[in-house]
């Protein structure tokens, strides 16, 4: 085991190299890190999109084939609570390679089901593999790294959480075409095998110091309570509405459950709770909290929102509306590097701040579609849009971390992670809620979305009878249909917009170093 820079090089009190660069240690960890989180976030999206071949494989209705998406999000909002705990406990080499083969392990066993209700278990068992991929990965890189340049590793791994919303649906459709759906999970086992293999290798040798007792209390209220919540808001989109029952009773049963959390947490006598509450006593990183919430909502509901426009509207296919969104990738892979070296040097502050304004341009021009808008048009606003978003996320990453003492770390990321996860799914559901209300507002679009519906169903005179009454509302549904697009990109720009009062107050100079940073140590 060596540091990661020369032995001879001159060093702060803290034991960091005075060179602020990214050096090949650094480089490897990030690698290892960026990895697991492709995996990870890939996973969900490529997913999705085989949500109709499982329905015709296993026979199934669309609410059943969702298990496949719901279990895999409850297995990782159970888990995420506990992964700043164990990683303190048992050391974060440790756990991420239990991580890696959780996950790589469940991705063959999906590959193998014979029954959705096969593949809706080894998801789950994939979710709890995926579900400490993310708060590990940022808690090894905040380490490796050092405050001093953690703006540039939230960068990179950044590149999966941002592009994989965007490319996994064409990776996804790619593989549903060429092979059979058997191989969105299949593609997981290699990669999964040089990710083990290489964490084994690069990562350091676990140090850990006697840990503190496990809090059982916490974990019955807040993991089963994050579990119920998020059951519920990810109901929200097939119900159509949050007054459904399937809907209020496990959201309100996890809220109660969360909410009995936060006083229990705070208890002078619970010296080490499960999710450690008094880290919002740092401004910076309650701050960035906020604007990572209100960004998460935003940005995942807009996500949403891009393909589905361009499958219903414009009648591209899955694999296309992947293509069109390209150019936001794009966009992110420009500015996200040279956000991340700007935050280190200048603070996150400002580079926030720009990004957010350039996000809420790139809306701006959504609100102005209509069911004929050009290619040209749309793309330039999502490459705008990539450009801010490449600005936005992880620099807030880096003001939530960068200001933790070493001890924090694994807690801080646990955290920020469960604050998005959440957002991310109360994002989704309320776009999903506006939309279908726009869409209910108009009474041609229902029949027509029940024609469509049936129609990729039929075949012979009944399809031809379905086409001409297809053919005969589209003019006018589709009008309707673009107009309530619009009108959702309305909220979502205010939305973004309402980031830049969090942006304002983030720091506008170079991040302190905690004064009991550790050496930074690789193999």
């Amino acid at each position: 085991m060596s540091t990661d820079h020369d032995l001879n090089a001159p060093a702060d009190p803290a034991g960091l190299p005075e060179s602020d660069k990214l050096d090949k240690g650094v480089l490897l960890v990030a690698g290892v890190v960026v990895l697991g989180a492709i995996m990870s976030i890939l996973d969900i999206t490529v997913v999705s999109v085989g949500l109709n071949t499982f329905q015709q494989v296993f026979d199934a209705t669309a609410a059943q084939v969702a298990w496949t998406m719901t279990g895999y999000t409850l297995a990782l909002a159970s888990v995420i609570p506990m992964t700043g705990w164990a990683a303190d406990r048992f050391g974060t080499k440790r756990l991420y390679l239990l991580a890696l083969v959780l996950f790589t392990a469940g991705s063959a066993l999906c590959a193998s089901a014979t029954s959705l209700e096969m593949l809706v278990i080894f998801r789950v068992l994939q979710g709890l593999g995926g579900g400490m991929l993310m708060p590990l990965g940022m808690t090894i890189l905040t380490r490796a790294a050092g405050p001093q340049r953690v703006g540039r590793v939230m960068a990179v791994l950044g590149i999966p959480m941002l592009l994989g919303p965007i490319f996994g649906p064409i990776l996804g459709g790619w593989l549903i075409d060429v092979a059979s759906w058997h191989w969105i999970f299949l593609i997981n086992v290699p990669i999964g095998a040089v990710a083990l293999t290489y964490s084994w290798f690069v990562l350091p040798k676990d140090s850990v110091e006697p840990s503190e007792s496990f809090d059982f209390v916490g974990m019955l209220l807040l993991s089963p309570g994050l579990a119920a919540f998020l059951y519920g808001v990810s109901s929200i989109p097939g119900e159509g509405t949050i007054w459904a029952a399937k809907v209020l009773v496990p959201a309100a049963i996890g809220l109660v459950l969360i909410v009995t959390f936060v006083p229990w947490a705070l208890r002078r006598a619970n010296i080490h709770p499960l999710v450690d509450l008094r880290l919002f006593k740092h401004r910076d990183l309650t701050i960035a909290i906020i604007a990572m919430a209100l960004f998460a909502i935003s940005f995942f509901g807009a996500t949403l929102l891009f393909p589905l426009y361009f499958q219903q509207v414009r009648g591209e296919d899955a694999l296309h509306s992947g293509l069109l969104l390209a150019p936001q990738g794009l966009g992110a892979m420009i500015t996200m590097p040279i956000a991340g070296m700007l935050a280190d040097k200048i603070g996150p502050g400002k580079i926030v701040l720009a990004g957010i304004a350039v996000i809420t341009v790139g809306m701006v021009m959504f609100t102005q579609i209509d069911a004929g808008t050009s290619y040209a048009f749309m793309i330039g606003a999502l490459f705008v849009m990539g450009l801010g978003m490449g600005s936005t996320m992880m620099p807030i990453m880096s003001a939530a971390l960068g200001t933790l003492t070493h001890e924090n770390t694994a807690r801080g990321s646990t955290l920020l992670n469960i604050v998005q996860q959440v957002a991310a799914s109360v994002g989704t559901a309320l776009f999903s809620v506006l939309l279908t209300n726009g869409f209910n507002s108009h009474s041609e679009v229902g029949p027509f979305l029940g024609l469509r519906a049936a129609a990729s169903q039929a075949t012979g005179a009944k399809l031809q009878a379905l086409e001409a009454q297809i053919q005969a509302l589209s003019p006018k549904a589709l009008v309707d249909m673009a107009d309530s697009f619009a009108g959702v990109f309305v909220v979502a720009t205010i939305l973004v917009a309402c980031c830049l009062i969090p942006a304002y107050f983030l720091p506008r100079k170079k991040l302190e170093v905690p004064t009991d940073a550790p050496p930074v140590l690789v193999h």
